[in-house]
Parts: C-alpha cells; structure tokens; sequence
C-alpha cells in the first residue's frame, strides 16, 4: 500500500498544473478543463484521507464533486457555443458580450 504522502504530491502536481493552466491561458476549453484538474486533485486528496482514515466521508465529498464538476462542464461547454455562434472566438479576452 502506497503511502499517502504519495497521494498528496501527485494532488499537488495536479493542482498546480489546474492553477497555471487558469492564470496563463486564454482559451476558454483549456480554462475548463484546467478547472476540471483541480477538481480532480481535490478528490485524490478526499480519497487518500477517506482510505487512511478508514472512513467513507470523503469518498461521498468526491462522488458530489464529480457530479458538480459534470454539471460545471455541459453549463460551461453550452455558454462557449453560445458565444462561438455570436463571435467566432473561443478566447477569454474576447469575450466581453455579458458586459452590456
């Protein structure tokens, strides 16, 4: 059985790799699914604590975070349609219709 300092640092690096991803780019797909990274070190770490714990709270926390990450994702890809149908950019900087 792995150690859960291992968990931890593959959390981290995952994390880390989301948060760069949100604060360097300006593609709005790639925002999301470095969103979609976070969230996913997120439950890596609610999963390594639930087992070295020995108890299910965190794997039922994980199993709502996917569900609300499913939910962010159809909501988010359906606004980027939206946009695309009115201006054919997919970039963030652009996107300034929700302004008026």
């Amino acid at each position: 059985m792995l150690p859960v300092s291992h968990y931890i640092y593959l959390s981290l690096a995952l994390f880390i790799i989301g948060v760069i991803g949100v604060l360097t780019r300006r593609n709005v797909i790639i925002i999301l699914m470095s969103i979609e990274l976070i969230l996913n070190a997120v439950n890596i770490n609610l999963m390594a604590f639930s087992r070295m714990w020995g108890s299910v709270d965190g794997q039922i926390f994980a199993i709502f975070i996917i569900t609300d990450a499913a939910a962010e994702a159809a909501v988010g890809l359906g606004i980027i349609i939206a946009f695309f149908r009115n201006r054919p950019t997919v970039l963030a900087d652009e996107m300034d219709l929700l302004k008026w």
